[in-house]
């Protein structure tokens, strides 16, 4: 394999860790937890569309997210309105919200408040 292969190291994970020790980590969340699914009447964190959020020094936000489908209908708004949500916070500096693919989305990401909503528990 070339230094210039994409592929994952065997044994890292799938999903970068979040800024879960940040100051705003909480807000965003919350922030994250008012946009909803059209389709489904659960939140996009609670789903587990959210797979990132990263807080660096100067409170620039970087998002990870995914949707329930490649050919969701909404895909394209998704990541604006998790931007538009963030944004407003007291604190955030920068948004960006990237609409990743990997690994893909699966009914096991979502919370145990999403499954018992949706009556899988």
């Amino acid at each position: 394999m070339n230094s210039d292969s994409a592929a994952p190291i065997e044994g890292s994970p799938l999903i970068k860790p979040s800024s879960t020790d940040h100051p705003l980590y909480e807000s965003i969340v919350a922030a994250c937890r008012s946009v909803f699914d059209p389709e489904i009447p659960v939140n996009i964190y609670d789903l587990g569309l959210i797979y990132a959020i990263e807080i660096d020094d100067d409170c620039s936000v970087a998002v990870d997210m995914t949707v329930t489908a490649p050919g969701c209908p909404v895909a394209g708004d998704m990541p604006g309105w998790i931007a538009d949500a963030i944004a407003p916070l007291e604190g955030v500096r920068q948004v960006d919200v990237q609409l990743v693919w990997e690994p893909q989305w699966g009914m096991q990401m979502m919370s145990d408040e999403a499954r018992l909503e949706l009556g899988f528990m």
